[in-house]
């Protein structure tokens, strides 16, 4: 008897849908890898944190709540420089199992100009970019 193995960390069972999603589950369970983390940075222990780090990466629910964060904010409207906007739930939840560390390029970031109350300006990151890396946002 063979046993499959997923690449997945270990999380929430698949949602069927975006609206069927239990946000305040996932956001504990992410919440609680975090603190994890925190915890055994503390304490020094560096190959238990790598280890929390992979589950926390490759976790579903870290994922759809990263989308979830990007999908609501206030640039959610703005299209990157790949322009593609997750407007439906099929969308978002596409986006979120489609992101993978591996093979992860970041993109040029698209010249368009929003300028700011305090007089400068700064380009728009694409959604994957939003999600990976949220310093850019």
């Amino acid at each position: 008897m063979t046993v499959e193995q997923s690449t997945d960390a270990p999380s929430a069972p698949v949602p069927l849908s975006w609206k069927t999603i239990d946000w305040p589950s996932l956001r504990q369970e992410v919440r609680r890898l975090q603190m994890r983390i925190a915890k055994a940075t503390q304490a020094g222990k560096h190959r238990k944190v790598q280890a929390l780090q992979w589950l926390l990466t490759h976790s579903r629910s870290a994922k759809l709540l990263a989308v979830y964060r990007v999908t609501t904010n206030r640039g959610a409207k703005t299209p990157g420089v790949d322009n593609v906007l997750w407007r439906t739930d099929r969308q978002k939840l596409q986006a979120a199992f489609s992101l993978k560390r591996h093979g992860y390029r970041p993109r040029p970031l698209r010249r368009h100009y929003i300028p700011k109350p305090n007089g400068k300006s700064e380009r728009v990151p694409s959604g994957a970019q939003r999600v990976l890396r949220p310093d850019l946002a």
